[in-house]
């Protein structure tokens, strides 16, 4: 692949495979933070107008970490829109507009003023887990009272997922934004999020392995909400326990808490509870017996 190419524009500097006109970017204020480094394809901004900031996501631009065609992630975006409508949610980040811009497309979203709990960009593993500059380091020694209120957002959110009938493709720690100064989460990039159940026709599906059933890996599998109940376990364990290492010995939220997550995560999926309303239900359970926490 030839250099790619070094763009400033205001305060931000940024690099593309090839030149990409953005004259449409002034008019919605001054650059401030750029995000061009996922693979989804879009290109992403932060921009403040008249002491008001917001996030653009933008497709159309041949980002250096896309592999595929500007024109699958502008028809993606497109697509999301319709996802961001459908489950709008206090704890998701809220779409004010959508537009054709230049030769793509962008949405603007409500400028969030917190932070990725897995910057790969900025702290890629093992700095995520050791740096203490990293926002995953911090968001793990938060007290257990803020990480369990932080967990309750992003639950909530998804009983809300379930009960609108959509699953929840490729969320992950990359999806969480967490703000320090207001203890307050977030859930962003639900793009690829889908009205289900439906038949998994890729084999593996879009996500982190880290969060994933089995059945996101299998061809011709249910994907439905006993899906959705393996990845909330999954995320339960990221933010209470060792990830991907599963004992009790790395986790530290309380036995009850344990069983209910550990239940979620089975391999089976007839041993997991039967939906993410059913999940939290236990949860909520748990968290109310002597030693829930």
């Amino acid at each position: 692949m030839d250099q790619p190419l070094t763009i400033k524009i205001d305060e931000v500097t940024f690099q593309l495979k090839k030149p990409h006109p953005l004259d449409w970017l002034p008019a919605w204020g001054k650059a401030f933070a750029v995000f061009d480094k996922q693979d989804s394809g879009n290109l992403s901004f932060g921009v403040e107008k008249d002491g008001v900031r917001r996030f653009i996501k933008y497709a159309g631009a041949a980002t250096t970490e896309f592999e595929g065609e500007p024109a699958d992630a502008i028809l993606r975006l497109k697509q999301a829109v319709q996802i961001y409508e459908d489950l709008d949610h206090p704890s998701l980040v809220r779409l004010l507009s959508h537009f054709e811009a230049g030769t793509g497309y962008a949405a603007v979203f409500e400028w969030f003023g917190g932070e990725s709990l897995h910057p790969h960009w900025a702290f890629p593993p093992p700095a995520k887990y050791e740096d203490p500059r990293s926002p995953f380091y911090r968001y793990r020694r938060l007290p257990l009272e803020k990480r369990l209120a932080s967990y309750r957002a992003i639950l909530d959110f998804h009983v809300h997922v379930e009960e609108k009938g959509y699953i929840a493709v490729d969320f992950y720690d990359g999806s969480v934004l967490y703000d320090f100064a207001a203890d307050t989460t977030k859930i962003c990039d639900i793009d690829l999020y889908q009205k289900g159940p439906f038949e998994n026709r890729m084999g593996r599906l879009w996500g982190s392995s880290r969060f994933m059933s089995p059945e996101e890996f299998e061809y011709g599998a249910a994907i439905d909400g006993i899906t959705n109940v393996y990845n909330m376990g999954a995320t339960a364990f990221f933010i209470f326990g060792g990830e991907m290492d599963r004992s009790y010995d790395q986790w530290d939220a309380g036995r009850s808490l344990y069983d209910i997550a550990l239940k979620a995560v089975h391999a089976d999926r007839a041993g997991r509870h039967a939906c993410v309303a059913d999940f939290a239900s236990a949860w909520d359970k748990a968290l109310q017996a002597p030693d829930g926490r």
